[in-house]
């Protein structure tokens, strides 16, 4: 089992956006990247590893479709800029998940910090520019 001091990804409190869904699955989303890491680094086999990379993927869906409800449903002035972003992500990933299918790629240190430097950096900057207009609204 990871411990948050071999984690390739511990969750800081920094990351929250204060608001109790989208942390939660923020927080989900950073749980399976350190699980698709961990088994990259147990060498664990292509089934697994193949597996986790579509928990990522499909749980990365679900979570944009939710962020994307809660933004639409208050009028979020950036709205299509930040699906936008969801979009091209999961294209990435999709693209990604489909080329490790067809033996094309593997997992690499690379793709894990490409997968951890998008999330926080779509945090810390996209989704931390949302907080302010739907704190005004209420949502928490």
């Amino acid at each position: 089992m990871a411990t948050a001091t071999n984690l390739l990804f511990p969750w800081k409190d920094a990351y929250s956006v204060n608001i109790g869904i989208v942390d939660s699955q923020h927080k989900v989303l950073v749980d399976l990247i350190n699980e698709l890491h961990q088994a990259m680094m147990m060498r664990t086999g292509k089934e697994h590893l193949g597996k986790a990379l579509s928990s990522l993927v499909k749980y990365t869906q679900g979570h944009f479709k939710a962020e994307e409800g809660i933004l639409l449903s208050n009028q979020y002035p950036d709205f299509v800029n930040h699906k936008a972003e969801h979009d091209r992500f999961t294209q990435t990933i999709v693209d990604f998940q489909d080329k490790f299918q067809r033996n094309e790629i593997g997992l690499t240190i690379g793709l894990m910090d490409l997968l951890k430097d998008w999330l926080i950096k779509h945090i810390m900057g996209v989704d931390k520019k949302y907080v302010p207009h739907l704190s005004a609204k209420g949502v928490r």
